[in-house]
């Protein structure tokens, strides 16, 4: 009874494994899947390991869901992407980071922090809907997330590399925002850490 019981369950155990497969911990985070192929799971990890950021510093697992259309966003503890973006490869990369950045938000940073990186990342609102009208761009959130992705992964395959002071990703000085997250969060600035090998992993 015993073993017809445990060869019931072993199929049962393994969808599940498969539906929401464990990620890497440390400097990769802590994260679990529902959905998507092993490439494109692969990319995710690829794109978190990309980055000198240290992902670890997110308390608790987030869950990443992967599917085939609609837009890329997070909620406090969930992540969703669009997996035609991780389907491009390398360009897809700091989409997944973005959206781990705001995890960090959602997490890491209480009021009086976001209040110092506003101020710093030059936005004129945190959240939507804080202040109507407020453009996506002007955002402290959206700064912030674009912000990190640039200043903790700087790569000519970064995809949200600026190509003007008026992009996102440009509203504070890389070496500058580092020192603050190291302030505000204890990040460790891995900026140095060479991470070429990585970066050409698809």
């Amino acid at each position: 009874m015993r073993t017809a019981l445990r060869l019931l369950l072993l199929p049962l155990l393994g969808a599940l494994a498969v539906g929401l497969a464990p990620g890497a911990l440390a400097a990769g985070g802590r994260y679990a899947f529902d959905g998507g192929t092993a490439r494109e799971r692969a990319q995710v990890t690829a794109a978190l390991d990309a980055s000198s950021f240290d992902w670890g510093l997110v308390p608790g697992t987030v869950t990443i869901h992967l599917r085939h259309g609609g837009p890329s966003h997070s909620l406090p503890g969930a992540i969703f992407l669009d997996a035609d973006v991780l389907d491009a490869g390398m360009f897809g990369w700091a989409v997944v980071q973005d959206e781990y950045a705001h995890q960090v938000d959602f997490r890491l940073l209480d009021v009086s922090a976001r209040d110092l990186l506003r101020e710093a990342l030059g936005a004129e609102a945190w959240w939507h809907g804080d202040v109507p009208g407020v453009a996506h761009a002007r955002l402290g959130c959206e700064r912030f997330a674009s912000t990190l992705v640039w200043s903790y992964w700087q790569s000519p395959d970064n995809a949200y590399r600026p190509t003007s002071a008026d992009d996102e990703s440009a509203a504070m000085a890389p070496a500058a925002f580092r020192s603050l997250l190291a302030r505000l969060v204890g990040a460790p600035d891995r900026s140095s850490r060479a991470t070429q090998g990585r970066q050409r992993r698809r």
